[in-house]
């Protein structure tokens, strides 16, 4: 088990894990770097980290781990100033969503051996440390990985230790998340704020379009309201595999149009219906834009009979659940536990219950 643990940037990702591993691991000690020294100081009041003031970069590199959680960009830089001072058995791991171009930095600082990727599916389009949270770990993925000579014994420890802390572990290939990442995250976001743009430039001068935005205009582009400094760092660092992606979607789009310009009513049936076929078949919250859901969204500690509780204390209130799950994705969505019900009254009668059980409760934005 480890017994030192550094974290060089405290934000939402970085202060959740910190917060994770203080409560499933109080006898570890904890070291925080940040931008500013406000964010050190909430982290040593709030009992998360050891030291109240800065550390040189060198005390990090003596620790058994140590995680990247700043920017890409900035993952990249500190694993650089890191790697001439690294201890011999000490772990570097980063949180950042692209990870072909810091493995690529590792191999070439010759420390590919003792660094392991990371990137848990877990956030929302809140940030920093005063809204980081240990339960956004739980059952969430967690992306595991690894280069070729990536020490075999030391990851394992480490995917075992992502595990303790509520969240689920899945190793994958480096370039391979990259692609994946950029497909069912990294691209819905280049659709959604050119979509936003493109409604913008189109408005009537009264703004009719602004004004009736509603049900799937607003589904496809709530992720448009994310950190725009972060989104512009992802597109630079997985830019290969964005255009790819990209050019990928152009086609498919060309391939629409042409279906609609040639008023071909079998193929617009068969591209809606293969559409809704897969897009069911997808372990995901509510069921996309059509029909209207009632959903919320609960934090929950991962432990027997929890699920059980809530479900009891709906049930005597009379509200009938539709469907209930762990969300395991949850990048944009804050809350473990997914609820959905009939009607809107019961949602706003389950919600207020379960705030009144001491529940913290989410809505889809």
């Amino acid at each position: 088990m480890y017994k030192k643990i550094g974290f060089i940037g405290l934000g939402l990702i970085g202060g959740s894990i910190a917060k994770a591993i203080r409560q499933h691991h109080p006898d570890i000690e904890l070291f925080g770097h940040a931008s500013r020294i406000s964010t050190i100081k909430n982290a040593h009041s709030e009992g998360v980290i050891r030291n109240d003031g800065f550390l040189p970069l060198e005390e990090f590199a003596k620790m058994d781990v140590v995680f990247l959680c700043a920017p890409v960009k900035l993952n990249i830089d500190y694993l650089e100033r890191l790697a001439p001072m690294l201890g011999e058995h000490t772990l570097v791991t980063d949180i950042g969503s692209v990870k072909g171009n810091i493995h690529d930095k590792a191999q070439s600082l010759g420390i590919s051996r003792c660094f392991i990727g990371g990137h848990p599916m877990a956030g929302s389009e809140k940030d920093g440390f005063l809204n980081s949270d240990p339960l956004l770990l739980e059952n969430a993925y967690y992306l595991l990985t690894r280069g070729s000579d990536t020490d075999q014994e030391q990851f394992n420890g480490f995917s075992d230790f992502i595990a303790t802390l509520g969240a689920l572990p899945l190793e994958t290939d480096p370039k391979l998340h990259d692609h994946a990442t950029a497909a069912i995250s990294h691209l819905p976001h280049i659709i959604s704020a050119a979509l936003v743009g493109l409604i913008r430039d189109n408005d009537t001068p009264d703004g009719l379009m602004r004004t009736i935005a509603a049900g799937g205009f607003k589904d496809i582009t709530r992720i448009s309201s994310s950190s725009p400094v972060m989104w512009q760092n992802i597109c630079m660092d997985n830019r290969e595999e964005i255009l790819r992606l990209v050019d990928m979607y152009s086609r498919a789009l060309d391939a629409a149009r042409n279906t609609v310009a040639s008023s071909d009513e079998a193929g617009l049936l068969e591209f809606f219906s293969h559409a809704k076929d897969y897009r069911d078949s997808l372990k995901l919250p509510g069921k996309g834009i059509i029909p209207h859901t009632y959903d919320f969204y609960l934090n929950l500690e991962d432990e027997s009979g929890q699920i059980a509780i809530v479900a009891t204390i709906l049930a005597a209130a009379r509200v009938s659940i539709k469907n209930i799950g762990i969300i395991h994705n949850r990048e944009f969505q804050e809350g473990v536990l997914q609820i959905e019900v009939y009607d809107e009254e019961s949602m706003k009668s389950s919600m207020k219950l379960l705030t009144e059980h001491g529940y913290h409760i989410y809505l889809r934005k």
